[in-house]
């Protein structure tokens, strides 16, 4: 069991923003950060993340918390798991209550990594492949690059260090198959694979025996998802910051290389294509992403689904193709720094590159080829700003040969005119701004209730007494606290004279119903007036 101490120590640590940036893309909204709600469908953003009071609110579907909460909530974890995973991430060592808890998964992954790093310099194969790839042995070191054995040898180490092989296997180091364990890298070069903020999460594997699987990456997990993570983000981040760059490759050795040659903003995919989930980590710095792949017909293909995706989703930035076989480390090797620099410097456009190689594959000798061809970048302009599109609309007309008039676009914002949603439910800005008060200055909650009470709230009893409670974690708080048109009130003697008009608006309002209300009798009336009017008199004195 985790302690509690450990668990405040953790999220004293956390930021909010950087937590739920991580996983959905944020934009600034004055003092928050606003994006759609990745709880419920929606095309407005509704979900509003505060960094002063370190929780997020939807204010669609009323989904709030904290940075541990909403990891619960994203990725389907409990409260431990969650404090596991962003304990992992900030490279936070939790304390437990069960001495045998004691080893972290950080120290697993660690540990092991060391391992591997160890038996790279006895291994003269391993050793000689990275020599004849130009890879130093200051590159060795930097990225901790190692050597995975024969699995026995691996379970040996593992059982020797007393690790559970239970949790070896939660973290991909080993399989389970047929009864028994096994390792999940089996004499390959390997590569760690860090989080954004340097902790171990995984490995990826180079085969040095011919293996069929050339590169095998560690299996998802709580800590591994490939789909969000960048091979030495790590390493890049600060240059990425510093030069609003980021180079995207396709393969470890390359980044190692580009590195070892001053790029030092270069990172990679994980064996996988750019996804929608990496977004989020490559909006941090707000840099132009340089997608810089092999120019074979696999390389095109991922640059072009690259492309589509960064710029749809309104990324600058090109294309840098390695055309006749080579790659970044192949031209690294040979010296060409200076010409990868130029080609660096002068990306081609992300949008030119999907309209000139969607066209290249359609024969213009075809008036149907042509035809087509203009439906399928008229397409992808579609998803582009009306701005872009207008921009392009010349280009796409010049590269088929056709006036741009044949150019038909609508964005997709004139074709989803959507219907105001109406709430209901009114909203009482005196009555809120008490509510908020209490939430940011329990201080001043003598005071308050010294003076008013929740029945004599119209429109929100509930919250007020949910204030008065200090159920600060219910939704509608969370709500009231991190909406900033809604005011807090600091002086108590500006509070208490809001408070005064808050009574007198209250006994006004009895005045009011006592005049019209039949059901009193009619000599009793001028007693319950007087009363009212006294209580008025008293309050503006």
């Amino acid at each position: 069991m985790i302690t509690q101490d450990s668990i405040e120590s953790l999220k004293a640590r956390l930021d909010i923003v950087d937590v739920v940036g991580s996983y959905i893309e944020l934009k600034k909204a004055g003092a928050n950060f606003k994006a759609p709600c990745p709880f419920h469908d929606e095309k407005t953003a509704s979900f509003v993340v505060s960094p002063q009071k370190q929780i997020y609110h939807c204010f669609g579907c009323g989904a709030g918390g904290d940075s541990v909460k909403f990891v619960m909530d994203y990725e389907k974890l409990n409260y431990p798991e969650a404090l596991e995973k962003l304990a992992h991430s900030y490279n936070f060592s939790l304390s437990y209550t069960d001495n045998k808890q004691t080893k972290s998964k950080t120290e697993i992954m660690e540990r092991v990594c060391d391992y591997y790093q160890g038996l790279l310099s006895s291994n003269h194969t391993a050793l000689s492949y990275l020599r004849e790839r130009g890879v130093y042995e200051s590159s060795i070191e930097k990225f901790s690059i190692g050597y995975a054995p024969d699995s026995n040898m691996t379970l040996n180490f593992l059982k020797a260090q007393f690790f559970s092989m239970d949790e070896a296997q939660k973290l991909g180091v080993v399989g389970f198959d047929g009864g028994r364990y096994y390792a999940r890298f089996i004499e390959r070069i390997i590569f760690p694979i860090h989080s954004t903020n340097g902790s171990i999460v995984g490995f990826g594997g180079r085969t040095i025996t011919g293996h069929q699987a050339k590169y095998v990456n560690s299996p998802e997990t709580p800590l591994f998802n490939k789909s969000r993570l960048l091979y030495a983000y790590h390493h890049a981040r600060q240059d990425i910051y510093k030069n609003s760059q980021i180079i995207i490759t396709e393969g470890y050795l390359d980044v190692v290389m580009l590195h070892q040659a001053g790029f030092t903003n270069a990172v990679a995919t994980l064996g996988t294509a750019l996804t929608q989930e990496h977004l989020p980590l490559l909006r941090k710095g707000e840099p132009d992403v340089v997608m810089a792949y092999d120019g074979d017909k696999a390389g095109r293909a991922a640059a072009l689904k690259a492309s589509k995706l960064l710029s749809a989703s309104g990324f600058k930035g090109g294309v840098v193709l390695f055309e006749n076989g080579q790659d970044p480390a192949d031209m690294v090797k040979k010296g060409a720094v200076e010409e990868i620099a130029n080609m660096i410097r002068e990306p081609k456009p992300f949008i030119e590159f999907v309209l000139d190689e969607t066209l290249s594959s359609y024969d213009f000798r075809d008036p149907k080829a042509r035809e087509e061809a203009k439906s399928d970048c008229e397409g992808y302009l579609k998803t582009l700003t009306q701005i872009l599109q207008e921009q392009y609309k010349t280009y796409l007309a010049s590269r088929l040969g056709i006036s741009p008039s044949y150019i038909r676009l609508t964005t997709k914002h004139q074709n989803s005119i959507q219907t105001p949603v109406v709430k209901n439910s009114y909203k009482d800005p005196l009555e809120l701004s008490v509510i908020k008060t209490i939430l940011e200055y329990p201080e001043h909650i003598d005071m308050v209730v010294d003076m008013i009470d929740a029945s004599i709230l119209q429109f929100h009893q509930r919250e007020f007494a949910l204030a008065i409670e200090g159920r600060v974690d219910a939704p509608e708080l969370m709500a009231i606290s991190i909406d900033d048109t809604i005011k807090s009130i600091s002086d108590p003697n500006e509070l208490k004279a809001e408070l005064k008009i808050f009574l007198i608006r209250h006994y006004e309002r009895k005045l009011q119903e006592v005049k019209f209300n039949n059901d009193i009798p009619f000599n009793q009336k001028p007693f319950y007036i007087r009363k009212y009017r006294n209580e008025i008199t008293s309050l503006k004195k």
